[in-house]
């Protein structure tokens, strides 16, 4: 049953933006922006239904997706079940390659250090490392795409308020959908409340919440607790390029044979800056490992 819920944790996010690319869905609080509210109707300009919006954004997505080759480096502050980390990561060819920082708010100490060294040596050392990089990269590609090209057919989406270039909308279950995987199961069973970029066309934020208890086998397998949780945030990182910044999932359950199952996670991307998009892993590797060196020195 925890393997569901790794899957789940994993799901959500692929499914919102930085979706596509990195490990990581979050999901933060969408405050209503203030302006003319037009449930069930759209927005002065549009000139189409909400479903229809939330179809460009979708194509638009995936599309600047596949069309974006840009390799990044940026910071990823982590909470998971009470424990936190931060990570220096740098995207590659060959998959992103990451290095420890900090654990609990603290630097990592010598032993910790060559304990890193050794794994980043490790993984660009052996080929089989690499191509399992590369192989769970474009396997969450996959993975999110596929759940995210079927968003606008899970929910039904209403128009709620309008701000300059941002609309939000809120959305519901589509009572027609017939889910056909766990994730989209989950999915299919919450409300919430989205806002789009209508000028580029991109999701800025997205939140939402089990409305049920979702049972697995039955319930004899266990369940998710109605209430659960998800939040992501997407900015405008450099001009024309969208990532995630926020990710939350808040979900509670029971697994088999009664036990008590939680997924409290959070991430915090920044400091995104661009690096040369044709990077090896032991290039990568000696940048990070400098990054390291810089900040041992300050």
């Amino acid at each position: 049953m925890h393997s569901r819920f790794k899957t789940l944790r994993r799901a959500t996010r692929l499914w919102a933006m930085g979706l596509l690319r990195t490990s990581a869905a979050v999901i933060l609080t969408v405050v209503l922006l203030p302006s003319n509210a037009v449930p069930q109707s759209e927005p002065e300009g549009l000139g189409f239904s909400a479903n229809e919006l939330m179809r460009k954004i979708v194509a638009n997505e995936l599309k600047s997706q596949d069309d974006d080759h840009d390799h990044w480096m940026y910071r990823l502050e982590k909470e998971e079940s009470g424990k936190r980390q931060a990570q220096e990561i740098l995207e590659t060819n060959n998959g992103s390659l990451s290095r420890l920082l900090s654990i609990g708010g603290h630097p990592l100490d010598a032993q910790q250090q060559q304990k890193e060294n050794r794994r980043l040596q490790r993984l660009v050392s052996h080929p089989s490392e690499q191509r399992k990089l590369q192989q769970a990269s474009s396997k969450k590609a996959e993975q999110g795409a596929r759940l995210f090209r079927i968003l606008p057919d899970v929910f039904l989406f209403s128009y709620v308020a309008r701000q300059g270039d941002l609309v939000t909308l809120t959305f519901k279950p589509n009572p027609n959908f017939q889910p056909a995987s766990l994730e989209a199961r989950v999915f299919h069973n919450m409300e919430g409340e989205v806002t789009v970029d209508t000028r580029q066309g991109r999701l800025a934020a997205i939140n939402g919440r089990l409305t049920v208890d979702v049972n697995f086998g039955g319930g004899l397998l266990g369940h998710l607790d109605k209430g659960g949780q998800f939040e992501v945030r997407q900015a405008e990182v450099s001009p024309g390029h969208w990532e995630m910044i926020i990710l939350t999932v808040n979900m509670k359950g029971k697994a088999l044979l009664f036990k008590t199952v939680g997924v409290y996670e959070t991430e915090n991307h920044s400091d995104f800056h661009r690096v040369p998009d044709e990077l090896t892993l032991a290039e990568a590797a000696g940048i990070l490992n400098r990054q390291i060196v810089v900040a041992d020195n300050r």
